[in-house]
C-alpha cells in the first residue's frame, strides 16, 4: 500500500504507480471536478482575477467582493436566509459548535464527525435510531428548556442517510437547534440540496437548523460552508475562528459560484455511474449502499487486495481515527465511464447483464 502515498498526480480516474494504471474508485471526488477541464478553466479565471490567495482576514478593512456575493448566491442556491464560507469544513465546524452552543445543552448523535467535537469524543456507540428515541423522550422530559443536537446528515462508512423526521414528536415547548454536517451529502445526494430530508424540521417555529459542509467532498472546492438562518448566522461570522483565519481561495469560490452548468452536467452522469452500478448488483453482493450515494463500503478484508492485483484501487484505511475499523470504499464519481464499472464488476465477479 505504500506505493499510493506518495503520490504527484491528481487524484483521478486512472492512476500511474510504478508504470502501472490502475482504475481509482476510491477518494471523496464525488463529481470528479478535480479533473473537469471546464472547472479547472474557470478556477484559472479566477486566479487572473483575484490572484492566488487573500491575503486578509475576514474582518481586515480591505475586502475582496467575491465572498459576500458568494455566500449570497450560496444560501439562495441551497434554500436558507444566510450562509458563511471558511478556508475548510473543519473550522466551519469548530466556529459554528463553538459560536452557537453557549446556555443549551449539546446533545451528539452517534459517529459525530470530529470536526464537530468540543471536548474530546462523545462517545455515542447506539444506533441512529436508538439514539434519536432515547433523546426525544429526554428532552421532553427535561425542565431545560433549550437544546442543541449535534450529527452528521449521512453516515458514509456504512452508508445511511438519517432520518431526522422523527424528531417531530419533540414537545413544541422545547428549543432544539440542529448542527448538521452534510459534508458529504451536500449537492451530492441531491441537486443543489441537502442530503436529508430536513423540511418538516424547517417548519416547526421551536425549531433551527443550520448546515455545515467540506465543499471539497463533491464540490471540488478547498472550503467549508455554513447555512441556515441570519440570526445564526451573523453569531457565527462574529466568533473569532471566522474573523481572524485566512478565508478560501478567491478563485476557488469564483469557480464554485461560476460552474452551474458544469455542475449540473457532473451531477446527472455521477447518477447515471451510480444507478447502471448499483442495478447490477446481486442482493448478496456484500456492499452495503443506499440509493443516490455514490459509495459502496465493504467489511470483506480480502476485497482491496483481490482489487489491487487486479489494477483496480479503492479507499481502504481506519476511519475516522487511527484505531478505527478498516474501511474499504468503493466510490462511483462522474468521472468513470461505463467500460470503467464493467470491469469493476467483471473484477468482483458479477458479470454485466
Amino acid at each position: 500500500m505504500n506505493a499510493f502515498q506518495n503520490l504527484h498526480q491528481p487524484t483521478k480516474r486512472i492512476l500511474t504507480i510504478e508504470e502501472k494504471d490502475y482504475l481509482f474508485f476510491g477518494g471523496t471526488a464525488y463529481l470528479g471536478l478535480l479533473d473537469n477541464p471546464q472547472y479547472i478553466a474557470l478556477f484559472k479565471k479566477g486566479i487572473d482575477k483575484y490572484g492566488l490567495n487573500n491575503g486578509t482576514s475576514r474582518s481586515n478593512n480591505v475586502q475582496l467582493g467575491i465572498y459576500n456575493d458568494a455566500e449570497e448566491k450560496l444560501a439562495l442556491r441551497f434554500g436558507f436566509e444566510a450562509s458563511a464560507l471558511f478556508s475548510s469544513g473543519y473550522l466551519a465546524a469548530q466556529a459554528t459548535v463553538r459560536a452557537l452552543t453557549d446556555g443549551s445543552e449539546v446533545i451528539y448523535a452517534p459517529a459525530s464527525h470530529p470536526a464537530l467535537w468540543m471536548d474530546g469524543n462523545p462517545q455515542v456507540e447506539e444506533s441512529f435510531e436508538q439514539w434519536a428515541l432515547r433523546t426525544i423522550n429526554y428532552i421532553n422530559d427535561a425542565k431545560r428548556q433549550k437544546f442543541v443536537i449535534v450529527s452528521n446528515c449521512i453516515d458514509n462508512l456504512r452508508p445511511e442517510n438519517y432520518d431526522f423526521s422523527v424528531f417531530d414528536a419533540v414537545s413544541s415547548e422545547r428549543e432544539v437547534l440542529f448542527i448538521l454536517d452534510d459534508s458529504h451529502g451536500l449537492a451530492v445526494v441531491n441537486k443543489n440540496d441537502v442530503s436529508s430530508n430536513i423540511g418538516a424540521l424547517k417548519a416547526r417555529p421551536n425549531f433551527e437548523i443550520v448546515i455545515i459542509s467540506s465543499l471539497a467532498k463533491g464540490l471540488g472546492t478547498d472550503a467549508g460552508l455554513v447555512l441556515g438562518d441570519l440570526n445564526n448566522l451573523m453569531k457565527i461570522k462574529q466568533h473569532p475562528i471566522f474573523m481572524g483565519a485566512s478565508p478560501a481561495s478567491p478563485a476557488a469560490i469564483y469557480a464554485l459560484v461560476n460552474s452551474e452548468a458544469i455542475y449540473d452536467a457532473a451531477f446527472e452522469r455521477m447518477h447515471a455511474n451510480i444507478d447502471y452500478f448499483s442495478s447490477h448488483l446481486p442482493a448478496d453482493s456484500g456492499l452495503s449502499h443506499i440509493p443516490n450515494f455514490p459509495v459502496f463500503s465493504s467489511n470483506n478484508p480480502d476485497l482491496y487486495s483481490h482489487l489491487v492485483n487486479n489494477n483496480i484501487l479503492i479507499s481502504s484505511f481506519p476511519y475516522p481515527l487511527a484505531s478505527s475499523p478498516l474501511l474499504n470504499r468503493i466510490v462511483i464519481s462522474a468521472l468513470h465511464s461505463k467500460g470503467d464499472l464493467d470491469c469493476l464488476l467483471d473484477i468482483y465477479g458479477f458479470k454485466c447483464k
